[in-house]
């Protein structure tokens, strides 16, 4: 059974004495930055000089480069993209690194995977979102807070658990109960999801469009009835904070017998394998090698991917039925499959 741990088990008093820096402005340490100030916290933010500093400046946050905030900050919140943090790390941060410190990541990825080594002087914990930085905002406006994942990798303080239980708490993270797991078995988690869980979906969305396409339902129809509506979405929100049963036994008896007699089609062996396949890459460290790989060459089989994608049917279908679904919009004329 997996620790969880809420509100109660943390004490915001332990950061007071210390100096926060959230390093990276994108949407995940924005709303980590907002998320501290509006807990009473002073935070620190370090960023290249771009339009994420332009905007953290305006928004009232002290903002500085990457290696003075490391130099001054007692606790350091690392929010940068997996790609770009190692060589972030090295230049700006690791030389930085003061006894006692601590450094938290928002993701395990890069300690996972060995591409951070952190000295061994500074505690190394993980607050992780399981939610993207735009929820992580709203939901902390709003109150609900955000399901999360803790970890402490390198306890050297000796309160590395108190802290970042502090930290979480501060974020909103602990509202909804965080997960106690390891740097590795996050970052495999996550993985996994964008690996099988996704692809899959996409694929078999892929699958009906086509199907259905073929026989000879309209094109605005099918994409409306599939996810553009937003009732896929919804189904699975509501999975996620009601369970499976209870958000089945919402819809009619027709869905829900529809879908549970059915379901056993769709469980193939072939699927286990293919999933065993992907986990097994990802934790023999393949996938993060390949992707560290792709981001020193510049990207360039994501951009053949993303154009690959932008061909297919699905998405050239979902451009004609937005722009027909919008008010006053017109269906464009079909192009030939």
């Amino acid at each position: 059974m997996a620790m969880i741990y809420r509100e109660p088990d943390a004490d915001l008093a332990l950061l007071m004495p210390r100096t926060l820096a959230v390093l990276g402005y994108g949407h995940m340490g924005r709303a980590f930055a907002l998320n501290l100030r509006d807990s009473a916290f002073s935070v620190l933010i370090g960023n290249r000089d771009d339009e994420y500093a332009e905007r953290a400046y305006h928004e009232g946050f002290e903002v500085t480069s990457l290696a003075d905030a490391a130099a001054r900050a007692d606790l350091l919140l690392l929010t940068l993209p997996d790609e770009i943090a190692p060589q972030v790390y090295l230049q700006d941060i690791a030389l930085n690194q003061r006894m006692g410190g601590t450094l938290a990541f928002a993701s395990g990825y890069n300690v996972a995977f060995g591409f951070i080594e952190p000295p061994p002087f500074v505690d190394v914990v993980l607050v992780a979102p399981q939610a993207l930085g735009s929820r992580v905002r709203e939901s902390y406006v709003d109150g609900p807070g955000f399901p999360s994942i803790v970890g402490v990798a390198q306890d050297a303080s000796g309160q590395a658990w108190p802290r970042v239980l502090a930290l979480a708490k501060a974020l909103g993270a602990l509202r909804q109960g965080a997960i106690e797991l390891t740097f590795q078995q996050e970052a495999e988690l996550d993985l996994f999801t964008h690996q099988a869980i996704l692809p899959a979906l996409f694929a078999i969305l892929q699958t009906a469009v086509e199907v259905l396409n073929r026989e000879g339902f309209p094109p605005e129809a099918v994409s409306m009835s599939l996810y553009l509506s937003g009732e896929l979405g919804d189904l699975l929100t509501r999975w996620g904070t009601q369970g499976v049963l209870p958000t089945l036994q919402q819809h009619s008896r027709t869905a829900e017998y529809g879908m549970l007699s059915r379901l056993e089609r769709f469980r193939e062996v072939k699927h286990h394998r293919q999933m065993e396949s992907v986990l097994d890459a990802i934790r023999r460290g393949a996938f993060a090698q390949e992707w560290a790989a792709e981001f020193a060459d510049g990207y360039p089989r994501l951009e053949t991917l993303r154009r690959q994608v932008a061909g297919s049917v699905i998405v050239r279908q979902e451009e004609r039925a937005l722009q027909a679904l919008r008010p006053g919009g017109e269906s464009a004329p079909a192009e030939p499959e």
